[in-house]
């Protein structure tokens, strides 16, 4: 059996005021076989921008508020919703409460998602 605490791990803090923890995968503090499984804090304020990836994807809100855009369509979110993203769908998250937002996302397979450098670099707002 493998364990882990998700605050045990550094994480990446990314330009658009998130810190993401992969868990599980190509990047995890475990490898993972078939998905990736990561838990993101979001600042105030602070953003998932909008992008799109050939994989399908949950996000599952676990504390906060937001708004998450599937494709142009905008919907509150909050504790315990869960949303789908299907394959190549653009997608954005916005903190829009008043203290941090928590949440888990899974997809598959489990490779580092492409969007992450551009926007660790600052490309993507």
């Amino acid at each position: 059996m493998d364990k882990i605490n998700i605050f045990d791990i550094d994480g990446m803090y990314f330009p658009a005021g998130r810190r993401t923890r992969v868990m599980l995968g190509a990047n995890g503090a475990l490898p993972g076989d078939l998905f990736c499984q990561g838990y993101v804090v979001v600042d105030p304020d602070g953003s998932i921008p909008e992008h799109a990836h050939a994989a399908a994807e949950s996000y599952t809100i676990l504390q906060g508020q937001g708004i998450i855009t599937v494709e142009k369509e905008e919907q509150a979110v909050g504790p315990y919703d869960m949303v789908y993203i299907a394959s190549g769908k653009p997608h954005a998250l916005r903190n829009t409460g008043k203290g941090e937002l928590h949440l888990m996302f899974v997809y598959a397979p489990n490779t580092v998602a492409e969007h992450w450098s551009r926007e660790e670099s600052g490309a993507l707002r």
